[in-house]
């Protein structure tokens, strides 16, 4: 889409003025003189979140044991409840949703479902450039079924460093693979893949396929519906706001329902039957099925809470902030970044990227510690990369406006050879 911008903090704030969603930063807690863009990793924290987990430690206050029965059980069923407010980010029915552990542990759930090697059908298709923990899981769970990772696992090489052809994984999807794991937007380059094309083509093939939606879900809006994966898994402490360690979510396409799930949990047997504490695990009919521990009920009061406001604005009007604010934010880098040695390193067509900025400078790393003494909340993933989400919920244009000026003082006036290379912890 052809956007027009101009130079200016006039302008920023005219744009503010115009945005109809500027008002829901008033939802979020936000720090004065402080430039949050670091919500593709962590989001924020909002009031609508505080309000839900201080309601669900009350009702335990008050009623212990009998929390589980309160309200027709809206507890004993939080991840039901919760799902029925998510389903709209990804257009699925409730009964495809669940809401528990984290991503690693749903993708072992998910790959010890589905994941059902023979001798002719054994291999699963990754890219070189996901996020290492779904390598991680995905290695775990071949060598736990008795196979050598260097004979089943194929890694799409990418181009270029930063994206991946769908063109090159098409081209890997023969008759000897059994799964396709893939991120739907890449951590480090924002790209967004083409789920629909690759679904439909590992399908041709027989091929189950599934999606991490960590750095899409609350951002992108996914119609599986039209997409029809296999399974999905995804986090919600980014850009769902629930929290650092929030519980994750699960999605199960329901023509798989009749499937045994891979890792069998009490919570996961039928309500009428849980209780009777048979040692022959009776699967819940739907997604249910795959549940496995007692809820954890703090981890997921935020999620609960923080959904109110998705529900109000909705996940395609964010979307069209999403894309409008980030690519004014690739205007101001091109126009008054790139004499200083800056560049941008995402796809900068619409329906190739995610919710994030991928600037690169050789001198990322020192920068991202001067923008944090500047106020300003980046992150930083090697080997050269800044990573800025101005995130539509709680960001202006006038933040992303003076983002840049800082950017521009931090090279322009040397700040950050003061700082030393060497690695930090977390950044």
């Amino acid at each position: 889409m052809g956007y027009e911008f101009k130079d200016g903090l006039e302008f920023a704030k005219q744009l503010d003025k115009l945005d109809k969603l500027h008002h829901v930063r008033e939802y979020f807690y936000l720090n004065e003189g402080e430039i949050y863009m670091d919500g593709n990793s962590l989001g924020l924290s909002s009031k609508e979140a505080e309000k839900a987990l201080l309601n669900v430690f009350n009702v335990w206050r008050k009623e212990a044991i009998k929390i589980w029965g309160v309200e027709n059980g809206r507890y004993f069923n939080f991840s039901k409840n919760i799902s029925e407010k998510l389903k709209n980010l990804i257009n699925a029915d409730v009964d495809e949703i669940i809401i528990m552990g984290s991503i690693t542990t749903n993708i072992h759930q998910a790959l010890a479902t589905f994941y059902k090697p023979i001798k002719e059908k054994c291999k699963i298709i990754v890219d070189e450039l996901n996020f290492p923990t779904d390598i991680y899981a995905t290695k775990s769970i071949i060598e736990l079924k008795g196979y050598k990772v260097e004979d089943v696992l194929i890694e799409i090489k990418s181009r270029d460093g930063r994206t991946i052809s769908e063109e090159d994984i098409i081209s890997k999807m023969d008759d000897d693979v059994a799964l396709i794991l893939l991120p739907s937007v890449l951590y480090r380059s924002a790209q967004l893949l083409d789920m629909e094309l690759l679904t439909r083509e590992a399908h041709k093939h027989g091929i189950i396929i599934g999606w991490d939606l960590a750095h899409s879900i609350g951002s992108v809006p996914h119609d599986f519906k039209k997409i029809d994966p296999d399974f999905a898994v995804w986090c919600s402490y980014k850009y769902l706001n629930a929290g650092p360690g929030a519980t994750a979510g699960m999605y199960i396409n329901r023509k798989h329902f009749n499937k045994s799930a891979g890792l069998k949990g009490w919570f996961g047997n039928k309500d009428e039957s849980q209780f009777l504490l048979s040692h022959d695990f009776d699967q819940d009919k739907d997604a249910n099925g795959w549940l496995l521990g007692t809820h954890n009920m703090f981890s997921m009061a935020p999620l609960d809470g923080v959904l109110n406001i998705f529900n109000e604005v909705g996940i395609e009007n964010i979307r069209a902030k999403s894309l409008h604010i980030t690519a004014y934010l690739m205007y101001l880098i091109d126009n008054k970044l790139s004499k200083y040695g800056y560049s941008i390193g995402n796809p900068r067509e619409d329906h190739r990227r995610g919710g994030h900025i991928c600037l690169e400078h050789d001198e990322a790393y020192r920068i991202s510690l001067a923008l944090r003494d500047n106020k300003v909340i980046p992150d930083y993933r090697e080997p050269n990369v800044i990573r800025l989400a101005p995130v539509a919920l709680y960001v202006s244009y006038e933040e992303t406006y003076h983002l840049v000026e800082i950017l521009e003082k931090i090279v322009r006036d040397k700040e950050f050879e003061k700082y030393s290379l060497k690695r930090v912890t977390v950044l």
